[in-house]
């Protein structure tokens, strides 16, 4: 049996909802076949973010994180590559922080590659028949945040562990009144499902190309 850890956001800026929570807790209640998860809601609020991940790790000792965030704008399910040492706030996070060109860990490394299986997870979601790529950035706000201070974590304190970061699009009723792209909830938790199966079953990546022009 694979534990696995998955933290959700606390809805943000004047959304009632937030597509990665419903989704983490949906995939919680029916985990998939030989794996035992755990999930935590996590605000969205640079610094305390990461000491309710902090205990929850503690909690749950985990074989396996996966945190997950809303990405609006994006239309499909995107695992993170990479987490960079920097928060830069474009909007106040849920307590009103707004900092700008500060080291989320000062003298850390400037930035931590996940030690999911990335590409491989992608492949998953799409052998699912749903949409799903690699992203080469988890911006500056509070999930880059998060990422980064997890692989801090798992860097410093606890190598044995894997863990990553995963952005999903809209619900539908986020974008009824704006033309944005979305996934339902439904769609998203099975992602996630697949991301975990994933995740506990492969350790060496897949070789598939994933990259960017830009």
């Amino acid at each position: 049996m694979t534990r696995v850890l998955l933290t959700g956001f606390a809805p943000f800026d004047g959304e009632t909802v937030n597509p990665s929570w419903q989704a983490v807790r949906a995939a919680a209640a029916e985990p998939p076949a030989g794996i035992e998860v755990s999930a935590v809601e996590l605000p969205c609020v640079y610094g305390a973010s990461v000491a309710v991940l902090r205990a929850a790790i503690e909690e749950a000792r985990p074989e396996i994180v996966v945190c997950v965030g809303q990405a609006g704008g994006r239309p499909d399910i995107t695992v993170e590559r990479v987490a960079i040492n920097v928060d830069d706030a474009r909007i106040p996070d849920s307590s009103g922080a707004e900092p700008i060109d500060e080291p989320i860990v000062p003298g850390g490394p400037a930035a931590y590659f996940a030690t999911l299986p990335v590409k491989a997870c992608v492949a998953a979601v799409r052998a699912a028949g749903l949409p799903a790529s690699v992203s080469n950035t988890a911006g500056t706000f509070v999930c880059n945040h998060v990422f980064y201070g997890l692989a801090h974590l798992l860097a410093t304190e606890l190598p044995g562990v894997r863990g990553g970061f995963v952005h999903v699009p809209y619900v539908p009723e986020q974008v009824t009144d704006r033309s944005q792209p979305s996934l339902p909830a439904a769609a998203v938790t099975r992602a996630l499902q697949e991301i975990m199966v994933a995740a506990a079953h492969t350790c060496t990546d897949a070789r598939l190309a994933g990259g960017a022009l830009h």
